[in-house]
């Protein structure tokens, strides 16, 4: 267990046991500057919100050349679900946020999933009974839900009413000999508590007031989420706690917590919340709102984590594409907002173009965005049809149009499923509202590509040799000539611009496509 008795004191004639982390070492002997943890419930699917908490806690620890751990709070059994862990730490892989310590990575502070540290909230809550800080409740279900339903009659909800305080040591001794079902609550101090956070600023709220003394460990011996995290907290030698803003009231509780303890409190961050485009609050009933969603549709991982530091800032140009070690480099925690932040997937397109064109500049990038290409070709169109185009191929259809898509997936939709297959061929209709000689002027056109090597045929080239062609036979204008090349070509009236959808075609497929239009116009 990483943590000990650090003094013990005598005052009032009562025992009072002082509890402190053992000193955390690097392997150099020295002590760790910062240690943040990233702390979800395994209740599904990994929420957006969820990742921006771990990112910034990621973002601050190594900043700081400190310590990035996560934790499992899965105390709460019925909430479990089945494979979250799994995916919680699936996604902070692919997100490129790896624990330094964890259920995986391991460490000197484990175990880290809090269903198997119940020891250590056992040694804990013993330490407040003995002080007088906590005290067992006997209330059953049906007295709690008569004070619920008389709170929501009168409208003056108070939580419990601290009844079973007044229960001395050896009644409740007696009445746990007796085999009654007790919970343990927390005597809430009088005391008004303020605190700075580092978001928020000075905060304070009258939690003894406004609610009973809160729960921390169920009938069932699983502690609740505000005994647990603070006992984590402090064993594991977090320093710096940053978590959503929905956990700003209760810190209060939890420093009444630590001051029971007599232990010294971390740095408190509260991150703002995420709302939707039209001022409602993120959901995990919305489907759209999982990391799996957007990895899903081939979102970029770092685009992702670019986008969700748009949401609550952190850095001096809030705007800026950014790597993940660029994000790192330049995180301020002084310039995190503490208004609420909107979360508008429509900047999460531009940022996933600008990181795909970023990837796509290096030459490991370029294979990596070939082959991810080629992959999802093979799964829309089978083996055949992808075996059909090689590399060169989908090279130049990623050289020509990686900076116009946001997701690599476009290139399989329109405006460019002409790149990959045979389109209807336009009808004569369309194709004589644009030029009634269509037929002779596509030929023309023919005998001009035709005329034109393989080395010579280029944008420039291609261009050139149409503008004369129109120039000289002046039955089209330049304008006209490329509405009907692309029809011909790709059976639309828009998309590419027809001397760079020739060149991803390439001068073979080009000609016989002319070709085919030629023949078969309907």
């Amino acid at each position: 267990m990483l943590g000990c008795f650090r003094s013990v004191i005598r005052g009032g004639g009562v025992l009072q046991l002082k509890w402190g982390p053992c000193r955390l070492l690097s392997s150099s002997g020295a002590v760790e500057r910062v240690r943040l943890r990233f702390a979800p419930s395994p209740t599904g699917f990994m929420h957006i919100g969820g990742l921006r908490t771990a990112l910034y806690n990621y973002m601050y620890a190594k900043k700081h050349q400190g310590t990035f751990i996560l934790r499992i709070e899965d105390t709460d059994r019925a909430r479990c679900a089945d494979g979250a862990v799994d995916d919680i730490e699936r996604m902070l892989t692919w997100a490129g946020l790896h624990p330094d310590e964890g259920p995986t990575a391991g460490g000197n502070c484990g175990p880290y999933q809090q269903s198997e540290r119940l020891h250590h909230y056992n040694t804990h809550i013993n330490i407040l009974l003995d002080l007088g800080a906590a005290y067992r409740c006997f209330c059953s279900e049906e007295r709690l839900g008569m004070l619920r339903r008389n709170a929501a009659r009168t409208g003056e909800y108070r939580g419990y009413d601290n009844r079973c305080r007044k229960l001395s040591h050896s009644e409740q001794r007696s009445r746990v000999e007796n085999g009654q079902t007790f919970v343990v609550r927390f005597k809430l101090s009088a005391d008004v508590v303020a605190f700075s956070d580092a978001i928020f600023g000075v905060t304070h709220h009258d939690v003894a007031t406004s609610e009973g003394d809160p729960v921390l460990v169920k009938s069932d011996g699983f502690p609740t989420y505000h005994f647990a995290n603070v006992v984590d907290d402090h064993l594991m030698g977090v320093t710096h706690v940053m978590r959503g803003t929905e956990w700003l009231t209760s810190t209060v509780k939890h420093i009444m917590l630590y001051n029971a303890f007599d232990w010294s409190q971390p740095v408190f961050a509260h991150l703002p919340l995420l709302m939707n485009k039209d001022g409602s609050k993120l959901s995990k009933r919305q489907g759209d709102i999982t990391a799996q969603f957007y990895k899903e549709r081939g979102y970029l991982p770092e685009a992702i984590l670019n986008w969700l530091t748009f949401c609550g800032s952190g850095f001096e140009d809030n705007t800026k594409i950014r790597t993940l070690s660029g994000m790192v480099a330049n995180f301020d925690l002084d310039r995190v907002s503490s208004h609420s932040a909107v979360l508008d997937c429509d900047k999460l397109n531009n940022t996933n173009k600008e990181h795909l064109k970023m990837i796509y500049e290096t030459p490991q990038g370029r294979a990596e965005v070939l082959t991810q290409l080629r992959d999802l070709l093979l799964a829309e169109h089978g083996q055949t049809l992808a075996s059909q185009f090689d590399d060169e191929y989908l090279k130049r259809a990623l050289d020509y149009r990686i900076g116009h898509i946001s997701l690599l997936s476009e290139l399989l939709c329109h405006p460019y499923t002409f790149l990959w297959l045979e389109q209807s061929n336009p009808s004569h209709h369309a194709m004589a509202l644009v030029s009634e000689q269509y037929s002779e002027v596509i030929g023309r056109v023919l005998n001009e590509l035709m005329n034109i090597s393989a080395s010579e045929f280029s944008p420039e080239s291609v261009s050139a040799r149409l503008r004369k062609l129109t120039q000289k036979f002046g039955v089209v204008t330049f304008r006209q000539l490329m509405g009907l090349l692309r029809l011909a070509l790709t059976g639309s009236k828009s998309g590419p611009p027809v001397n760079e959808l020739m060149m991803i075609l390439g001068r073979e497929r080009t000609i016989e496509r002319l070709q085919t239009v030629t023949s078969q116009v309907t």
